[in-house]
């Protein structure tokens, strides 16, 4: 049996893989809140790992991202398996995220590693210092 590992992308790497593999999809795992109201990538699906009002993992967060994946991840013979991309706000929980899929079986787990905001700068300020909006990627908010 093959081990699969979580894989790290940059928010540049995730939008060029999003373009080149039809299959791949975007999860967003944060809060209905954050998502909602601070904004998220275009095409993303929004899966929370932590949501309101408990603040506790998704119990259901595997069998919703099945479901996203229309029953299980898509792997062809010649094409391989169709490609799951999580992102947070800075890339924390997409890590925890990302290894209850890996142990869940899915094969082809990628998290961006700096999130939608990246990390706090000195003045605790995000979108400054990296992720997704910084880099100026497609994005939108209710």
């Amino acid at each position: 049996m093959t081990e699969h590992h979580l894989k790290n992308l940059t928010s540049q790497q995730a939008w060029k893989l999003l373009e080149e593999d039809h299959r791949a999809v975007l999860i967003d795992i944060r809060s209905t809140m954050e998502y909602l109201f601070v904004g998220h990538p275009k095409g993303s699906v929004h899966v929370p790992w932590i949501d309101e009002p408990d603040w506790t993992v998704n119990p259901h967060f595997v069998t919703e991202v099945r479901k996203v994946l229309l029953g299980g991840v898509v792997c062809e013979l010649d094409e391989g398996c169709a490609p799951v991309i999580l992102i947070c706000r800075s890339g924390k929980r997409s890590k925890e995220a990302g290894k209850a899929l890996i142990e869940a079986g899915f094969p082809a787990v990628f998290h961006v590693d700096e999130g939608f905001e990246g990390e706090l700068d000195d003045q605790h300020h995000r979108s400054t210092l990296g992720g997704w909006r910084y880099h100026g990627l497609p994005w939108e908010q209710c």
